[in-house]
């Protein structure tokens, strides 16, 4: 589910807009933010000299269009994308990122995407250059174009399959309420829910009730004269006293009995998924470490229910031989690893395209101020005065040496390979994390498959030496 805002970028008091440019580009590009820089993606700029790009754009409008506003010109547009927690990677956010920018903007003008993850929410910061790539355009800030990003954001998400806000509503709400439906439910609603249902299978009394709550993963505990229920999912129990009235042990007793009717929640709540089985605490390793007698004691119970999940899974996917377990997880390690395979070669291509693309558009853009400052001699003052042409004609001419290029290629051709790869790799995704979560899941039960084998043969063994004695 991701969340749009559009900002228009000024110069601000006292800052030139060689200032503001370079102030905006720095903070989204920030190496804390976006994994030393891994997570930032640009188009028709290089990430590195964006700034100078853009503000070399920005002169060759003025100089072609003669137009120059004042303190309110904008410079750069903002876009700031925010998705909710745990629902996408953050090489996949920059991914769509990239792409929402890229379809917005018409591919007309220059931007970078920079996808920062520093809070809970994994977001992205798309600054795209107010000036076209012709230079003798800008982009205005039309009326309903916050509606439109936001419309173009959620098509994207639900082409890639993942979750948008379907009726989003002003600001001044919690987020659970603007969330609406969509929101996750508290324990004690999924408890009560969780009650509703059983009580549907026409328990005798409350023990049959327990016992059905225990069916669908509940874990049910008495403590003195309290019970406490914990649902799928949560961590911590909570008492049945507690959730309110037609819940107690009291309103369940009479219901049972005959004695009163049950009225069910109706607002319908979305129970959790069953969750799926994770690795094993090693207790041993973690005893060593410094834990207690009681983390020991939570981590065997937390063990026991991860080999449940563990067996059903099993049962479930027809793999109760090792061997067929060991083959299936190969088979799924090596399947991912050649879909990823073909992924970070499209993108690795996409990406020297995208460099060298720019480079020659920079390349051509400042060859005419090149040749006249080798004509001035080199002048100290005229590289002053034009100095973002010059650094960016020498980063390029640095690029093509590197490159060992003797002739320079078609842009369109760059364009024509870079859509095609793209193609690819929007074809390629659904199908790779398909793959990366059928790996991960076999994964996981094969390790603690693994780990319960390792554990239980020094036991059998010593039941043997026993015997014999």
């Amino acid at each position: 589910m991701a969340t749009t805002c559009i900002m228009p970028l000024h110069t601000g008091k006292g800052r030139t807009v060689k200032r503001a440019i370079r102030d905006i580009i720095g903070y989204v590009k920030n190496p804390d933010k976006t994994d030393k820089g891994r997570l930032v993606t640009s188009y028709q700029c290089n990430g590195e000299l964006a700034d100078a790009e853009f503000l070399l754009a920005k002169r060759q409008y003025t100089a072609a269009t003669g137009r120059v506003r004042g303190k309110d010109d904008i410079i750069a547009y903002h876009l700031r994308q925010s998705f909710v927690p745990g629902e996408i990677t953050p090489e996949e956010a920059n991914r769509l990122g990239y792409e929402l920018a890229r379809r917005f903007t018409k591919e007309g003008h220059a931007f970078i995407v920079c996808t920062h993850i520093d809070r809970a929410h994994v977001h992205n910061h798309i600054i795209w250059n107010a000036v076209n790539l012709d230079c003798d355009r800008k982009f205005r800030n039309f009326l309903g174009s916050t509606r439109a990003v936001r419309r173009l954001s959620d098509t994207i998400c639900i082409e890639n399959g993942y979750s948008i806000v379907e009726n989003p509503k002003p600001h001044g709400k919690s987020y659970n309420k603007w969330l609406g439906d969509r929101a996750k439910p508290s324990h004690r609603e999924t408890l009560r829910v969780l009650i509703d249902r059983a009580l549907e299978q026409k328990p005798a009394e409350l023990g049959a009730l327990f016992t059905e709550l225990e069916k669908t993963g509940c874990t049910v505990e008495r403590r003195g004269k309290n019970i406490t229920l914990c649902a799928p999912g949560w961590k911590k129990p909570a008492r049945l006293s507690n959730l309110g009235k037609g819940y107690t042990k009291e309103d369940l007793s009479a219901v049972l009995a005959g004695e009163k009717e049950h009225t069910p929640r109706k607002v319908p709540v979305r129970i959790p998924e069953t969750p799926k089985p994770s690795l094993l605490v090693d207790i041993q390793a973690k005893l060593q470490a410094g834990k207690g007698a009681g983390y020991a004691r939570w981590a065997k119970v937390f063990n026991l229910k991860q080999m449940a999940q563990t067996m059903t899974y099993l049962s479930e996917h027809d793999l109760l031989e090792y061997a067929a377990l060991e083959e299936k997880a190969a088979a799924a390690s090596a399947r991912y690893d050649d879909l990823a395979g073909q992924l970070k070669t499209a993108e690795s291509r996409m990406a020297e395209i995208s460099k060298l693309r720019t480079h020659i558009i920079n390349y051509a853009k400042t060859r005419d101020t090149y040749v006249a400052y080798r004509k001035a001699g080199y002048s100290k003052k005229f590289r002053e005065e034009h100095r973002e042409e010059i650094t960016l004609h020498q980063a390029a001419k640095d690029a093509f040496n590197e490159l060992n290029l003797k002739k320079l290629p078609r842009v369109k051709d760059l364009n024509t390979e870079y859509g095609e790869l793209l193609n690819k790799k929007k074809k390629l995704y659904p199908e790779y994390r398909r793959a990366r979560d059928e790996m991960r899941e076999l994964l996981t039960v094969k390790s603690n498959v693994d780990q319960v084998l390792r554990t239980d043969v020094p036991a059998n063994e010593h039941e043997k030496d026993h015997s014999q004695r």
